[in-house]
């Protein structure tokens, strides 16, 4: 009704002025946005059939599934997914086991497509935030498994336990240490933030251990979440600091590999010289990883002419969904978009640079 519109405030905003508690507000917000695509959902939810929770799990999961289908669902396909997940409801399920199945159906369109594992599918993230009643927050996360063993092991390397200032033995529980290790870790950005090296240089990477079967070398897997595919480890090794550590069969290490070498903070700052933000989208080189256009694991040096900026979510899709960057005879990067994207593979100039038209690529 634009009520909210007209007073220049926002619905969500409104509607706990009405009473509705912030997680109310925001599952109502979700489902009236998502119900316009859903018939089948919208109608049992018409009819009080399911709580407010139950169609909140519907609507999530179908997006869920939506955002794992590497194309739009088709309408037949949309109503078969809606009538699973709302069977599921009918016999019982809670609103986390409607998302669970949602999860599993996702995760077989992908398997059946060729898409990415749903532990690296970075388009399915997502971070949450919600203020309680009692003025705390609660925070939920899905995230993919790079960010999550970068969270863990940031985090656990600051949770250990410390003693009390009399010798005692430290009295916090676990989960305290690991919430007092976060707030350590925001006044660190805090601080290189207000310094402003944050605007051009990325904070440092947390340490990476990755462990690699000597008979099984496809089997690579980090320290904290476990096994990661080829192309990842792949993507890893561009811009974090990763050491690889060669196991037996008994998970004997037999010898320890030395860091990746990334890119100095000096080369980084002739990277931001030249391409000024990420080649592909623009996004602000603060927000951007130093990416090896022939990647390190191959071989690839470590130099500004094997060089350029991405952001997260970029270098991400060059790595995985078919894109490549080659480097021009004008020495400045140049991306080829995919075969199903563009047939003929037309070279694609640097976001600071898309005036530009490529004469020669150097091999």
């Amino acid at each position: 009704m634009g009520v909210a519109r007209q007073t220049g405030g926002k619905t969500r905003a409104l509607l706990i002025e009405m009473g509705a508690a912030p997680t109310v507000a925001d599952r109502w917000l979700r489902i009236a946005a998502a119900l316009a695509t859903l018939e089948r959902v919208a109608a049992y939810s018409g009819d009080g059939v399911f709580s407010g929770e139950h169609v909140d799990a519907l609507v999530r999961g179908m997006g869920h599934i939506e955002k794992r289908a590497p194309e739009p669902l088709s309408e037949v396909s949309r109503i078969e997914h809606q009538l699973a997940l709302i069977a599921q409801a009918f016999a019982g399920a809670t609103p986390r086991e409607v998302l669970d199945t949602a999860r599993s159906i996702g995760n077989q369109i992908a398997d059946d497509h060729g898409g990415v594992p749903a532990g690296e599918d970075r388009t399915i993230n997502e971070w949450t935030t919600t203020p309680t009643d009692d003025g705390r927050l609660e925070v939920q996360a899905n995230l993919d498994i790079v960010i999550g063993e970068k969270l863990v092991s940031a985090i656990e390397s600051l949770a250990g336990k410390r003693p009390e200032p009399d010798g005692s033995e430290d009295a916090r529980s676990a989960g305290q240490r690991r919430a007092d290790a976060l707030e350590m870790i925001l006044d660190a950005a805090a601080r290189a933030a207000s310094s402003g090296v944050a605007d051009l240089v990325a904070a440092p990477k947390t340490q990476l251990n990755l462990t690699v079967p000597a008979d099984t070398p496809d089997a690579a897997a980090l320290q904290w979440l476990g096994p990661i595919s080829q192309t990842l480890a792949k993507t890893l090794s561009c811009d974090a600091t990763v050491t690889a550590i060669i196991v037996d069969g008994e998970k004997v290490p037999l010898d320890m590999g030395h860091p990746q070498r990334l890119f100095t903070h000096h080369q980084r700052r002739a990277l931001i010289v030249r391409d000024q933000c990420c080649v592909k989208c623009g996004a602000a080189a603060g927000y951007t990883q130093c990416h090896h256009v022939q990647h390190w694991a191959d071989g690839g040096p470590t130099d500004l002419d094997n060089g350029c900026l991405l952001c997260t979510s970029c270098h991400a899709q060059i790595h995985a969904s078919g894109w490549d960057i080659v480097m021009g005879a004008d020495r400045h990067p140049w991306l080829l978009p995919p075969v199903e994207q563009d047939p003929n593979r037309t070279p694609i100039p640097a976001y600071n640079r898309r005036a530009m038209h490529l004469d020669g690529v150097a091999a």
